[in-house]
């Protein structure tokens, strides 16, 4: 029976949006040398809220810092989060030396989610570099969740590494799913690596696309995205409103309250994280916005 995505209730009046939920490491999963996987569950065992696939949540390190992750689990599974995250800080790596048991305060979700309604009866085009495969994955669970209502689904994904290379198994598992291509590459493979080098982009003059009824999603480095944006225009004509990437910035409340993260005349936290193409490329454009 295929798993129903829940729709984030609305956000009840008077409800505090700042105050961190409290839940526990109920998973810890070492992904790379410098990346993990928590999994959250209530203490008291109940549901946590529905998230959309591109939702992320602020996550409170107690005593240390809050941060906005990414959601990266399956969104029809309702007692538990899942948040990949890799360290390259002090709160980042508090979290990567987080234990099963430990606290943590989550708030949210926060944010616009990636077009799957947009996307049904069409083909879908994932495009990932590094720790950017994390908020796409929730794509890809709910595409084997809802296979009919979707055409081809073709995931290309580079990295710096083999070792740096997310959800090792489960990529082994896409592979073999119906209509489903997935290609991987690494910028330095060594001399064990059999697969794909060099850059993510060139994966895309490798696949056969139909410009009309195919939605791209992507995420990773900022001009990875914008390379990927510019070789699908220019290489495989598809249109800028078909395209669809996430964006980060330094976010402190997550709601739009503090304007940490504002982009041109945007608020990544509540405008995105999500966004057209179409509707951002002038600002990716301009340098150290």
């Amino acid at each position: 029976m295929a798993a129903t995505l829940v729709e984030p209730p609305a956000r009840e009046a008077g409800s505090d949006v700042m105050l961190p939920r409290p839940v526990r490491v109920s998973e810890v999963i070492q992904e790379t040398h410098d990346t993990c996987t928590l999994r959250v569950v209530s203490p008291r065992g109940e549901p946590l809220p529905a998230f959309l696939p591109g939702q992320f949540s602020m996550l409170y390190a107690m005593g240390v810092a809050e941060l906005p992750i990414s959601i990266s689990g399956d969104p029809a599974i309702r007692d538990t989060h899942t948040y990949t995250i890799r360290s390259v800080g002090l709160a980042t790596q508090r979290f990567n030396a987080m234990r099963v048991g430990n606290p943590i305060g989550i708030r949210g979700p926060f944010g616009n989610p990636w077009p799957m309604e947009e996307a049904r009866g069409k083909d879908v085009l994932v495009v990932a570099g590094g720790i950017g495969l994390a908020p796409l994955r929730p794509i890809l669970y709910h595409v084997f969740h809802h296979r009919q209502d979707f055409g081809r689904l073709i995931l290309l994904y580079g990295t710096r590494s083999p070792s740096d290379l997310l959800f090792r198994k489960e990529l082994k598992r896409w592979e073999k799913q119906k209509d489903t291509l997935v290609m991987t590459t690494v910028d330095y493979g060594g001399m064990s690596w059999k697969g794909n080098v060099g850059l993510v982009t060139r994966l895309i003059g490798r696949i056969r696309l139909n410009p009309a009824r195919t939605i791209a999603m992507t995420c990773g480095p900022e001009i990875m995205m914008r390379y990927v944006a510019y070789e699908l225009q220019d290489h495989k004509g598809l249109d800028a409103s078909h395209i669809h990437l996430t964006m980060e910035r330094n976010m402190k409340c997550g709601c739009g309250f503090c304007g940490h993260c504002q982009y041109g005349p945007h608020f990544i936290c509540k405008d995105g994280p999500v966004f057209r193409f179409r509707d951002i490329q002038p600002l990716m454009m301009q340098y150290e916005i």
